[in-house]
């Protein structure tokens, strides 16, 4: 079996997939031409954010097996039409969780000191202390929304900074977030109104695009300092805009954008607005962690160890898996033999 490495990853990948067995395909960077062509001779693909797959790619293969991100977000992966072939698509939440929450908190504590105006001003030749007298973070309320592995761990941080941390996640159960000191919202209407900066931690999906918008900005604090190292396009780039004019944000710590890189994005015009380039999981130590963790989930796949992080697959252990297999494999066979029988009446 064969798997196409699609983007760069370290050599240790490489070595992973060869001694489960696998014929490995190195191709970083490749391109769409090149790619429509190989993949409908590959069982598994691994990816960073840089390759997209699409409906189209897929009509072109039927070995195609799994594809593993190398990285929480599948939005470079259509996962429906994915699904619709048969095909399990993994990802890899567990690597870059820690360097996710610390950008979270390096960039928290850049919004209430002007960390980066500040830099700016002195290397511009100014010395202006008092326009960059920055507040305190111990003692305010950090408001986190999703409180899933990463809010988990920024929640962990802002606790030994001495916040107050109140979190909305309708599918987190009570006894996880205990452990966190984490006061659970009733509703997101809850989180808004109370937060003196909050911080966004969840999937872009349709249910989350446009999460935050002109109705939620007019629930919030005014003076709220907002942080986003998720996903662009949770937060309205526009209503973002016209409330941090209007004076109800005080400041934005961006960074993830609907359109990266954001040429042109009004947002990068207003002085209270920071920014990074998509830097969230960008540490030598998660980029690491996570290719590691693709190549062993795509062994496992391949090699009949089951499938772990799957995002189109209800979650289970390996011995779930060693279980459900037969029944799995008989689904598979009958819905292939149904899709060549001819259709009556």
């Amino acid at each position: 079996m064969q798997v196409l490495i699609a983007d760069e990853l370290p050599d240790v990948c490489i070595e992973i997939l060869e001694k489960s067995g696998l014929k490995v395909l190195n191709k970083p960077g490749i391109k769409i031409d090149e790619l429509k062509t190989i993949i409908s001779s590959c069982e598994g693909i691994i990816l960073r954010s840089g390759t997209k797959i699409t409906a189209p790619l897929l009509e072109n293969t039927d070995r195609l097996k799994a594809i593993c991100r190398a990285g929480v977000g599948v939005d470079n992966v259509d996962v429906p039409a994915a699904t619709k072939k048969g095909i399990v698509v993994m990802n890899t939440p567990e690597g870059n969780i820690i360097s996710t929450a610390e950008h979270t908190v390096a960039l928290l504590f850049s919004l209430a000191r002007f960390v980066p105006q500040a830099c700016a001003s002195v290397k511009a030749g100014k010395w202006e202390r008092k326009k960059f007298t920055g507040f305190q973070i111990t003692g305010k309320t950090f408001g986190i929304i999703g409180l899933g592995r990463v809010g988990r761990q920024v929640a962990k941080r802002a606790a030994a900074l001495e916040m107050k941390i109140i979190g909305y996640d309708p599918f987190i159960s009570p006894e996880v977030t205990a452990q966190y000191s984490i006061q659970i919202a009733k509703n997101l209407k809850e989180v808004l109104s109370q937060a003196d900066y909050l911080t966004i931690h969840v999937p872009f999906n349709s249910e989350t695009k446009n999460l935050i918008t002109r109705n939620e900005f007019s629930i919030m604090k005014p003076g709220v300092r907002i942080i986003n190292c998720a996903r662009g396009g949770i937060i309205s780039e526009e209503d973002l805009y016209q409330a941090i004019k209007s004076g109800q944000v005080a400041g934005a710590a961006i960074d993830v954008f609907d359109v990266e890189p954001p040429v042109g994005n009004k947002l990068l015009e207003l002085e209270q607005v920071i920014t990074t380039p998509h830097l969230g999981a960008s540490t030598e130590e998660a980029q690491f962690a996570v290719a590691v963790e693709a190549a062993e989930q795509m062994a496992d796949a391949l090699t009949g160890k089951g499938f772990r992080n799957a995002v189109n697959l209800p979650p289970y252990n390996i011995e779930e898996y060693n279980t459900l297999k037969p029944y799995i494999l008989l689904a598979e066979k009958m819905g292939s033999l149904l899709s060549h029988l001819p259709l009556v009446g």
